[in-house]
């Protein structure tokens, strides 16, 4: 018995079948089913059932597969260990962020490719998707470490985390717009001036929606968002050509955009702060590449002095 055929057990039951599972360990369709198979003839008893149009498992290999997860963790667990003591790290570990996390206080490309120079063996990943999903996804394991929004007012149960932007919530219109007009020197705006207006705003699931959405209940209104993008530098264009007031933190919508400047009225009565942070489960990353990552950022992103596990709206 060899842990290849063990890892071969274990990758086509969680692929449902041989052709994906050949397909994602990179062998032919056919010297995966013959390794299979001699591992069956090692133990004496059929580990899958091939009858149907899935690969479902035998009473046998159900009972086998705890044991060959756990052979394949425990292997792993080796590997990482001794690597750790040479400082060579291996694997694979995630990362996920928002559109726009960080704007430009954190160049994330020169980040990740110095990480990637400094640990060749390593593999990481970069994943981009609502602050909603990606704090689903690190409870779940599925991300090692997030830049997000959180979408709540406290941290998520299970999470920690650690803020590094924290401002002001805003609105972002063209020099036009009524907002403006009617004062022109003004610099905020009521949120209940908001309430019959077309908005501009990142998807829901996003922190910044989050946090728009809870204020505007707690003044007895839904917010009447016409437009979505999931990127701010398109909220701001949207906004330039008269589509409605973009909802940003107060200083994505102060860069000019290519249709014309915008103009910026932070919101008051009540105040709303938008904030990203740093995410990670509470127990910390698994791997000790996804600890190393998740030091690395916490020395190279800025920091509003915030300690892990506190967080709120982004």
């Amino acid at each position: 018995m060899e842990l290849r055929q063990l890892r071969y057990l274990v990758t086509v039951v969680e692929e449902g079948g041989f052709t994906r599972a050949a397909a994602r360990l990179h062998l032919a369709q056919s010297g995966l089913s013959a390794q299979i198979r001699q591992l069956e003839r090692e133990l004496g008893q059929p580990l899958l059932d091939r009858s149907h149009r899935s690969v479902t498992l035998t009473d046998t290999g159900r009972a086998v597969l705890p044991y060959a997860r756990a052979a394949l963790a425990a292997a792993d667990a080796v590997r990482q260990t001794a690597d750790a003591y040479s400082g060579l790290l291996r694997g694979r570990v995630t990362l996920g962020t928002v559109s726009g996390a960080t704007g430009h206080a954190f160049d994330i490309a020169s980040f990740l490719a110095d990480f990637c120079d400094a640990h060749p063996a390593l593999e990481i990943a970069l994943t981009e998707d609502t602050s909603e999903r990606m704090q689903a996804a690190l409870l779940a394991g599925e991300l090692d470490v997030a830049l997000l929004g959180p979408t709540d007012e406290g941290p998520p149960p299970g999470l920690s985390l650690h803020t590094v932007v924290d401002s002001p919530l805003g609105v972002a219109a063209a020099p036009e717009d009524p907002l403006l007009r009617a004062a022109p020197g003004r610099t905020t705006v009521e949120l209940a001036a908001l309430r019959d207006r077309a908005l501009i705003c990142l998807p829901r699931g996003t922190g910044v929606r989050a946090a728009l959405e809870r204020a505007c209940a707690q003044e007895g209104f839904r917010p009447r968002v016409s437009f979505e993008a999931a990127s701010p530098h398109v909220l701001a264009q949207l906004a330039a050509r008269g589509l409605g007031v973009a909802v940003l933190p107060a200083a994505e919508g102060g860069d000019p955009v290519a249709d014309g400047p915008l103009r910026t009225l932070t919101i008051v009565r009540p105040g709303i702060r938008a904030r990203v942070a740093l995410a990670w489960r509470a127990d910390g990353p698994s791997s000790p590449a996804g600890r190393v990552l998740l030091d690395r950022l916490r020395e190279a992103l800025p920091s509003t002095g915030s300690s892990p596990g506190t967080g709120g709206p982004a």
